[in-house]
């Protein structure tokens, strides 16, 4: 079997025995240990030169990873990825910031990284590239001679074309993704926007299999929804269960119904409007004070970046008014905890709740979602209120789904929610449970793959067919 070559911006910790991060961390791992390979990536370090990667090896898996210049880290990653690229395709143009040098720096970077790779690369490799930080990386390699099938999959939103155009690069970066044999999005709609982009620019067309043809290329272009292991989170939710962190939450609600959430400090996850939204539950619905509690775990994210030092600092502000308009001596509505748990705590936290609350204003797939429905007690599970706005809206058919700017939806969402039946409960979460079952992390991986591994096939026998068609037409 070929060799597996994972690329991202970060390289997931690989100190054994410690869990590894997430969706991507846990199904790459997985990949590569079943058929050896390489992860190449951004060790998270700035050094004072740029250098060769370190090379670690643990069994048939081989970590490279590599420090990036303070100059680097500023224009690629807290520049051009995080400044322009990730608020656009949240949809927050109002966020976006363009600077020339740094998509200069954007370009550099990925231009080094795959001249750093290129050295590894062995004729039968397959390369799997992840993420907004690395959209031109095919386009670097394949101006280095690489032929080998890269593949591409996107783990934030795509915007709709209209939004794209605000990125003043935007005809570029598309056509480096059309580098790529294959391009995957998160959700149907997301593909769509990467197909019209293509058609309504009259940059290219798409057949029903998939099939992209623009640029001169042949590429596939697909959903691969992400997901989870949904067995094993409910195994860890069980397990976790005793741990002192949950005992205390547990005897701290004094048998008050919890709401729980949980999410990196980022403007795309509606944070605020969801505070707004519980306090209009508590105006609305006055029968549930002092006896319903939200906690909010929003652990630090980008901190060295303004926009997010702000979030935080608004989010405190809007806890600490709602907390002083509505709290009593034994009751404090909001707990808001900036601060980082161990993946498997939270999913025992999870399965304390009666309620998730899970309302980004954007989102690729958010396995948030996925992790609080597997951690539940199928007995006596709790209930999920989604953004209609996040990617896992399509996948879970129990799920209360909300619009996140509308905060007295919210609210009437969140009373439904801590007052429905348990056989109404029972009901939904086993309608979440199934397709999570059928559609989970190794689905996706294995999918993504199987498409990757033959593509070269696939491309060479459409172009042959649009070859032919174009000489029977003359």
């Amino acid at each position: 079997m070929s060799r597996l070559i994972v690329v991202s911006n970060r390289v997931a910790p690989t100190q054994e025995g410690r869990p590894a991060a997430g969706g991507l961390a846990i199904g790459v791992l997985d990949a590569l240990k079943e058929t050896g390979g390489v992860w190449f990536g951004w060790s998270g370090e700035t050094v004072a030169e740029p250098a060769a990667p370190v090379i670690e090896k643990q069994g048939n898996v081989t970590y490279a990873t590599v420090g990036l210049t303070k100059r680097d880290y500023d224009q690629y990653y807290r520049g051009f990825s995080n400044t322009t690229l990730w608020p656009t395709f949240h949809y927050r143009n109002d966020l976006s910031r363009f600077d020339r040098q740094e998509y200069a720096g954007y370009l550099r970077v990925n231009q080094t990284l795959a001249k750093q790779l290129k050295e590894m690369v062995k004729p039968d490799d397959i390369i799997w590239v992840h993420d907004y930080h690395l959209l031109p990386f095919a386009k670097c390699l394949r101006e280095l001679g690489v032929k080998n099938p890269i593949g591409f999959f996107l783990h934030i939103p795509f915007p709709v074309p209209e939004v794209l155009r605000s990125v003043p690069p935007h005809e570029e970066l598309v056509k480096a993704m059309c580098s790529y044999d294959v391009v995957g999005f998160q959700t149907e709609a997301d593909r769509q926007s990467f197909v019209d982009y293509i058609e309504r620019g009259q940059h290219g067309t798409s057949s029903e299999d998939g099939m992209v043809h623009a640029y001169n290329r042949f590429l596939k272009v697909a959903a691969y929804p992400i997901g989870i292991y949904p067995d094993a989170i409910a195994k860890a939710a069980e397990q976790f269960t005793d741990r002192k962190p949950v005992r205390s939450l547990r005897d701290g609600m004094r048998g008050r119904k919890l709401i729980m959430s949980v999410d990196r400090l980022d403007y795309s996850k509606g944070l605020v409007e969801r505070f707004q939204a519980f306090e209009r539950l508590l105006l609305t619905a006055p029968g549930w004070h002092g006896r319903v509690s939200l906690v909010q775990i929003a652990p630090p994210t980008r901190s060295d970046v303004q926009t997010y030092q702000r979030i935080r600092q608004t989010l405190e502000g809007e806890a600490g008014r709602i907390n002083g308009r509505f709290a009593q001596l034994d009751w404090t509505p909001i707990q808001y905890l900036n601060r980082k748990y161990e993946r498997n705590l939270l999913m025992a936290l999870f399965r304390q709740s009666q309620v998730g609350y899970v309302t980004p204003l954007r989102d690729g797939m958010n396995l948030v979602a996925k992790e609080y429905v597997a951690s539940q007690d199928p007995a006596d599970p709790g209930v999920l209120v989604l953004s209609q706005f996040a990617g896992a809206a399509e996948q879970l058919p129990g799920a209360l789904v909300v619009n996140p700017f509308d905060l007295s939806q919210m609210a009437e969402a969140l009373e439904r929610a801590l007052s429905m039946p348990l056989a109404e409960r029972q009901a939904r979460h086993a309608d979440m449970m199934a397709p999570l079952r059928e559609n989970n992390l190794s689905v996706w991986r294995d999918t993504f793959l199987a498409d990757l591994r033959h593509v070269s096939t696939a491309s060479s026998v459409t172009a042959k067919a649009v070859k032919l068609a174009d000489v029977t037409a003359t």
